[in-house]
């Protein structure tokens, strides 16, 4: 007889650039964080949600990109991230892109914060012509951070928020992100592969890489003979 699992718990970050108020970008993605939360509690596992609205941040994060400074604004975003166990990262579309903000923001961020964590895309926009945005922009920048994005992105325009083919992908993503959230694979590769990634020097606060600054080319990297 299989022993029962043990209950896990879960931090969800909603990364939202939406600037209205109320805003339909935060709108799709809290649809998402609540019902990844009741697929989780189906499992019997719990889901804590928290969310990070950029528009808040925005002086902080021009700041980070111009002079590498990290307010205390910013940094609580990049604390929340780090220990984050998925996120939903939402983006209105404009002039066929992302938003300037929502990419200034993880361009802002170290490579190595989000590496292997489950991350469901969505994006909304005033027509549907800008539906292919968060597969064809959103899904490579998060790719080159290493993320695991889930295969489903949601996307809605205006007249999708009336469909059930919205709540159907919004179902499919969510139980993505909770399945992947609950195999663990994150903590999994922190755990037994994080060495074999490739990462900047001082990457993750100087904590997560091995770098011997008494080496040869350590030595001539900074003036110094190699011995």
């Amino acid at each position: 007889m299989s022993t029962p699992e043990e209950p896990q718990q879960f931090k969800l970050v909603v990364v939202s650039a939406g600037t209205g108020d109320p805003s339909s970008t935060r709108l799709l993605a809290d649809r998402i964080a609540e019902r990844a939360s009741a697929i989780a509690a189906g499992h019997g596992n719990t889901v804590t949600v928290s969310g990070i609205e950029l528009r808040d941040i925005t002086a902080d994060i021009s700041t980070a990109l111009t002079s590498q400074l990290i307010t205390a604004k910013a940094q609580q975003a990049v604390t929340a991230l780090a220990e984050a166990d998925g996120i939903v990262a939402a983006t209105p579309v404009y002039k066929a892109g992302a938003s300037g903000l929502f990419i200034s923001f993880f361009h802002a961020l170290d490579n190595d914060l989000i590496i292997a964590k489950p991350v469901v895309l969505a994006a909304t926009a005033g027509t549907a012509r800008h539906s292919l945005v968060a597969d064809d922009q959103m899904r490579p920048m998060f790719a080159y951070l290493r993320a695991l994005t889930a295969p489903t992105s949601v996307f809605a325009a205006p007249e999708d928020w009336g469909d059930p083919a919205l709540n159907k992908r919004i179902d499919r993503a969510a139980l993505e992100l909770v399945l992947l959230m609950e195999s663990g694979f994150a903590r999994k590769i922190k755990e037994e592969a994080w060495r074999s990634y490739q990462h900047s020097y001082g990457s993750a606060g100087g904590t997560e890489t091995s770098i011997d600054l008494d080496s040869d080319l350590m030595r001539l990297a900074t003036g110094g003979s190699a011995g």
